[in-house]
């Protein structure tokens, strides 16, 4: 059964939505989603792992995600978790990183159906010459979170 329930980020409600107690999206959203029936530990971890992330004490998530996709979607999403807080990477060097270096425009593709946002970190992959490029959320949540990850980064070096 799938159960929803949005987080109030200091960007935009986020709407997490489970099914047996994995996340299978995470994404903005204008309208509450809320289950009556929602784990309410998983939800304490879901919200203490944001709360942790959004004031810059949690660089790393620890939780079931069960993202859908195509295999190479999974790949491309498994490379984004690799991607270190507060650091980014180009879609050439995701695509390089999975074995072809021509697909980029794939890779792209996939970084825009991430299903789920910040956890699996989709906002760390720039364009050419790090632009700012392409966010379900909006580019400035885009830049924001950059900005966000670069203020609070253990050694305070410049991401873009």
């Amino acid at each position: 059964m799938t159960e929803r329930f949005t987080y109030y980020s200091p960007i935009g409600p986020l709407c997490i939505e489970t099914e047996s107690d994995t996340i299978f999206a995470a994404h903005f959203c204008e309208k509450e989603l809320v289950s009556e029936h929602f784990n309410p530990q998983l939800q304490q971890k879901i919200t203490d792992q944001l709360d942790e992330y959004f004031n810059g004490s949690r660089f790393n998530f620890d939780l079931p995600l069960k993202p859908a996709g195509t295999e190479f979607q999974q790949k491309v999403w498994n490379e984004l978790n690799r991607i270190p807080y507060g650091q980014l990477r180009s879609y050439s060097e995701i695509a390089k990183k999975i074995g072809d270096k021509n697909l980029v425009r794939a890779v792209g593709g996939a970084n825009a159906k991430n299903p789920i946002a910040i956890i699996i970190p989709c906002h760390r992959v720039v364009g050419a010459n790090n632009q700012l490029v392409g966010y379900a959320g909006g580019l400035w949540r885009k830049k924001w979170l950059l900005q966000h990850e670069l203020s609070n980064k253990p050694d305070k070096s410049t991401i873009w």
